[in-house]
């Protein structure tokens, strides 16, 4: 991300939006391969993608840019924030860390990870209770792509964006947990309970815990009897916990209430991308039993041929117990204060506040029925963009879907000194668009 922080979109994302932009012109390169029978069968790109091919296009610029807004995207500041830890300048690094790495990610990282979750959450893994991925979206992709054939997949039907484009992607069935305005994006466990007790043979629930975009958290007492309920046998969980630090009652994991996690198929999801403010060194992890890990290792002998040993030693010393410790309290402070914040000015806008007290995002109702299509129409002209509540719709129901009206508004990326600014911008399109046409 240091692209990023000297006003330039990162490199990997400017070569995806290139190639977006390529694809909308009549470029020789574009006519030429229309004279090709394709082999491949055509995928649109993730929502968030969608959303920055948009701004593209309307505004001439990247997402992300000096002088943009990024409401839209789901990156955290990659500077120091108050109180925090100084941001890593530079890694030493030996010829021998050229080679190839290991396929489940190097000895020294998966002990690592191992020990940091028995200091903080009393857990009892083991290095060999850990894969390395390459940011944690490979991770939840690499246990749907093994799945067996005939589990039930149960998410709730509001939940991150890309989990729709892997189960369209994998032809994987699934059943969508109530997760709306009329349970005000709070579903319980008897909700997923009722569901299951309809399903028969082996199921798997999928989900974002705080939950990206709505912020809801399951934490204590309710976060303890969902991870006893999926550890039954025929019953297993992804929990994606890319948002572990940011909570305003403190991190919390559901590796503080597994027991044996070698006894279950529940599979917990972390990453540097986002408390530890490093989203550009790509690396995740997943959690789960030995045999798991095992088919993991297989798969990036296969897939990926494991994950960047420079990447690697950065999160090793990302995760130095000194130093996440003061990450995990500056995390929660900052993002809890900009929570409040933004809470205070959107609620005295008009928008309807659905948001929990996790993650960065702000997901509310916009006011007077306008859409969130027609409200980027209006940012794009102030250079801002938020993500359209639709693209989190896992029915995809476009104009019909009730998340029509719905935003998820970023404020992980913006610096505590924009806010006036960014209330004005907002404020703005809001009373124009409420104008008759």
């Amino acid at each position: 991300m240091l692209d990023q922080l000297r006003g330039e979109p990162s490199h990997i994302l400017r070569q995806e939006i290139d190639y977006a932009v390529q694809e909308r012109t009549n470029h020789p390169a574009q006519r030429r391969r229309k004279r090709v029978a394709v082999i491949i069968q055509d995928f649109p790109p993730m929502g968030v993608y969608e959303t920055l091919f948009k701004f593209l296009d309307a505004t001439g610029q990247y997402m992300g840019t000096e002088g943009t807004h990024p409401w839209a995207q789901g990156f955290p500041l990659t500077t120091q924030l108050p109180n925090g830890p100084e941001i890593l300048a530079n890694v030493e690094f030996s010829s021998s860390d050229l080679k190839y790495p290991q396929a489940a990610g190097n000895d020294e990282l998966r002990e690592t990870i191992a020990n940091y979750y028995n200091h903080f959450y009393g857990s009892r893994i083991q290095a060999a209770n850990v894969a390395v991925f390459a940011g944690g979206r490979p991770g939840i992709l690499a246990i749907l792509a093994f799945l067996q054939a005939g589990t039930q997949v149960l998410i709730e039907e509001t939940e991150y964006t890309p989990y729709w484009d892997m189960l369209k992607l994998f032809q994987i069935e699934h059943r969508l947990v109530p997760s709306n305005p009329a349970n005000e994006f709070r579903p319980s466990l008897a909700d997923y309970r009722q569901l299951e007790n309809s399903l028969p043979g082996k199921s798997l629930i999928i989900k974002s815990n705080p939950c990206n975009p709505t912020g809801v958290t399951w934490r204590g007492p309710q976060l303890q009897e969902f991870v006893e309920y999926c550890s039954a046998e025929n019953r297993g969980a992804v929990i994606d916990e890319a948002y572990e630090f940011f909570n305003a009652q403190g991190a919390e994991s559901a590796l503080r209430y597994i027991r044996t996690i070698d006894d279950t198929n529940l599979f917990v999801i972390g990453a540097a991308t986002k408390g530890l403010q490093a989203p550009g060194i790509r690396i995740g992890w997943v959690v789960a039993a030995k045999d798991h890990i095992r088919i993991f290792r297989n798969f990036s002998s296969i897939a990926m041929g494991g994950v960047s040993r420079l990447s690697q030693i950065v999160a090793n010393r990302l995760l130095e117990l000194q130093r996440v410790t003061q990450a995990r309290q500056a995390v929660q402070n900052y993002y809890d204060a900009q929570r409040k914040r933004y809470e205070t000015g959107l609620s005295e806008l008009g928008l309807e506040l659905f948001t929990g007290d996790g993650g960065f995002y702000h997901w509310g109702r916009l006011p007077n029925a306008m859409t969130a299509e027609q409200f980027n129409q209006r940012l794009f002209q102030h250079k801002a963009a938020i993500l359209p509540g639709t693209l989190c719709d896992m029915l995809r129901r476009g104009d019909q879907s009730p998340m029509a009206n719905f935003i998820r508004f970023s404020f992980g990326p913006v610096l505590a000194e924009s806010y006036e600014g960014n209330i004005e911008i907002i404020q703005n399109c809001l009373n124009l668009a409420a104008q008759p046409a």
